[in-house]
C-alpha cells in the first residue's frame, strides 16, 4: 500500500536516474520521479509497477514537492552546469526551508560549494553527493560520496547507506548477488559522509582522475604485449584474466579481458582491432589535472592519462605523422617460453608499480585539497568506500584501507610499509619495462611518468638548485641557502656575484 507522502524524490529520468530510482524502491523506499519530459515519467512508473517500495509519478514541480515528506529530499540527476542550476532554481520555488536538495551528478566541486551557500542563505540544505559505478552501480549498489551539511545528511544516511555497493567486512571485497527486487544484504555499505560543502564531488574527481590513470596504465600493458611479443587479443585476455586473480583484481582488469576475448559481430575479427584508436572523455580528468597544477601537487600520471586521451584524438594528424616521423624498427621478441612469462611478468609489475604512484599522487591531491578548503578528509574510509560500486573498486584499495588505518598522518602512500616493500620488490622489472618500451617507440606514458614520480619523491636532491638560480639570475626571484636555515631568502647580482643580497 503507498504511503501518504514519499521518502525521496528524483528529477532527472535517464538511463543513471532510472537505474537510481529502482534502487532506491528495491530497498523498500518509496520515491517520486520527476522528469521534464512528462510521457518518461510515466512510461517508466508504469513499466515497473511492483518494486517493494514503489514509485511515484509526478508531472509537475508542485506536484513532486507536495508528494514529499518532510523535509522533503530531492535528487537531481540531471546534465551538469546551467541544467543543474534551473533544476534548483525551479526547487526552491516549490520546496520551503529546511527541505534537502541532493545533486547526484558530476559537478564541479566549485559549483558545489558556490549553490551550497547559496542555498544556505535562502534556508535550505544541500548535499553534493558523488556517484560512481555507471548505469549498472546505479542500479544494483554504487559508491556514494556525498559532501554538505553533515545534519542534513543524517536524513538522507540510510537511504545512502542501503542501497550502496557492500564489501565483505573482512577482506573487502565486493558482495554480489543483486536483482532486480533483491538487493544485497549484510557487509559494509561503501559510502560515508566526506566533508562540508563541495568536499564530495571533489572526492568524486578525484576518483575520476584515478580512473583515468589506471585505464591509460591497462592500455599501455595491452599495447606493450601487442608490441613486444606479438600476441593476439584472445591470448592476452586470458592473461589479464589470470592477472585479476592476484594483487590486480579489480572491475577494470576484469572487463579488460572480456573486451580482449569478445568477437565482432561482423567480421568475426577480435571486436578490440575493430574499435578505432581514439579516446574520449567527458572532462573530470582534466578537471583533476588541472586542479593538481593550481594546487601545485605533482600529479604527473594522472595528466599524462588525460594528454593520452588528446592525443588520441588527433587520429587524421597522427597517421599523416606516422609517414614522415621515423622512430627505432619494431621487432617483435621471439623468446623462449621462460623468458616471455618473465616479461609478461615484468609488464604486469610496471603495470602494479604504476598504479600504486597514480593513487599516491591522488591522495597526495586529496590530503592538500582539505587543508586549502578547510576539510577533514579519512583517507582510509575513502579507500574503503571505493572497494565496490565504483569504476576503479579493486582488491588493491583494502591495502590503501590499511595504510591509513595503521597510520592516519600517512605522507604518501609509498612511504606505507607494504607498498614500500612492493616497489622495492618489483622496481627492476618495471625499470626494465619501461626501457624496452624507449627503444622501440612504444609510448608509455602513464608507466614513465609513474617512474619518473618515484625516483623524483625518493631523491633528497633534484637539480631544481640550478633551476632556482636561473629564475634568480633573469627574474630577480631570489634562492634560499644550504648553509641557511629555510625561509630566508636571497638575491645575488649575478655580473657583480661579490654583492649578495638579503632580499627583507
Amino acid at each position: 500500500m503507498a504511503k501518504e507522502r514519499s521518502d525521496i524524490g528524483l528529477i532527472g529520468l535517464a538511463v543513471m536516474g532510472q537505474n537510481l530510482a529502482l534502487n532506491i524502491a528495491d530497498h523498500g523506499f518509496q520515491i517520486s520521479v520527476y522528469n521534464r519530459t512528462t510521457e518518461k515519467t510515466e512510461k517508466f512508473v508504469a513499466e515497473n509497477p511492483d518494486t517493494p517500495g514503489g514509485l511515484v509519478a509526478t508531472t509537475t514541480l508542485k506536484a513532486f514537492a507536495a508528494s514529499l515528506a518532510r523535509p522533503r529530499k530531492a535528487i537531481i540527476l540531471v546534465q551538469a552546469g546551467r541544467p543543474t542550476d534551473a533544476v534548483i532554481d525551479g526547487l526552491c520555488e516549490v520546496f520551503e526551508p529546511g527541505d534537502i536538495i541532493i545533486d547526484g551528478g558530476n559537478a564541479l566541486w566549485t559549483d558545489t560549494i558556490r549553490r551550497e551557500k547559496a542555498l544556505k542563505e535562502k534556508g535550505f540544505l544541500f548535499i553534493g553527493s558523488g556517484v560512481s559505478g555507471g548505469e549498472e552501480g546505479a542500479r544494483f549498489g554504487p559508491s556514494l560520496m556525498p559532501g554538505g551539511d553533515r545534519d542534513a545528511f543524517k536524513h538522507l544516511e540510510p537511504i545512502w547507506k542501503a542501497i550502496a555497493a557492500k564489501v565483505d567486512k573482512t577482506t573487502g571485497k565486493p558482495l554480489l548477488g543483486a536483482a532486480p527486487g533483491k538487493p544485497v544484504k549484510g557487509g559494509v555499505p561503501c559510502t560515508t559522509y566526506i566533508g562540508e560543502n563541495g568536499a564530495g564531488h571533489y572526492v568524486k574527481m578525484v576518483h575520476n582522475g584515478i580512473e583515468y590513470g589506471d585505464m591509460q596504465m591497462i592500455c599501455e600493458a595491452y599495447d606493450l604485449m601487442k608490441g613486444l611479443l606479438g600476441l593476439k587479443p584472445a591470448e592476452m585476455g586470458a592473461i589479464f584474466s589470470d592477472w585479476n586473480e592476484g594483487v590486480l583484481d579489480s572491475f577494470l582488469i576484469e572487463i579488460t579481458a572480456d573486451i580482449l576475448k569478445q568477437k565482432d559481430p561482423v567480421t568475426k575479427k577480435p571486436l578490440v582491432d575493430i574499435v578505432l584508436d581514439t579516446a574520449g572523455q567527458k572532462g573530470t580528468g582534466k578537471w583533476t589535472s588541472v586542479n593538481a597544477l593550481d594546487m601545485g601537487v605533482a600529479a604527473p600520471t594522472i595528466a599524462e592519462s588525460v594528454f593520452s586521451r588528446c592525443l588520441s584524438a588527433i587520429k587524421e594528424e597522427r597517421v599523416a605523422a606516422s609517414k614522415i616521423l621515423k622512430g627505432p624498427k619494431l621487432e617483435k621478441l621471439s623468446p623462449s617460453p621462460a623468458k616471455k612469462k618473465a616479461l609478461i611478468e615484468a609488464i604486469r609489475d610496471a603495470l602494479y608499480c604504476s598504479k600504486i604512484c597514480s593513487y599516491a599522487q591522488g591522495f597526495q591531491l586529496m590530503r592538500q585539497a582539505q587543508d586549502e578548503f578547510g576539510w577533514k578528509l579519512n583517507f582510509g574510509k575513502i579507500a574503503q568506500i571505493w572497494r565496490g560500486g565504483c569504476i576503479i573498486r579493486a582488491a588493491f584499495l583494502q591495502k590503501i584501507t590499511e595504510a591509513y588505518a595503521a597510520n592516519p598522518r600517512l605522507a604518501n602512500l609509498l612511504l606505507d610499509p607494504y607498498f614500500n616493500k612492493t616497489i622495492q620488490a618489483a622496481q627492476t622489472n618495471w625499470r626494465k619495462v619501461v626501457s624496452l618500451a624507449a627503444e622501440n617507440g612504444i609510448p608509455v606514458p602513464t608507466f614513465a611518468s609513474a617512474l619518473a614520480y618515484y625516483d623524483g619523491y625518493r631523491s633528497a636532491r633534484l637539480p631544481a638548485n640550478l633551476l632556482q638560480a636561473q629564475r634568480d639570475y633573469f627574474g630577480a626571484h631570489t634562492y634560499e641557502r644550504t648553509d641557511e636555515k629555510r625561509g630566508r631568502f636571497f638575491h645575488i647580482d649575478w655580473p657583480d656575484p661579490a654583492r649578495p643580497q638579503l632580499k627583507a
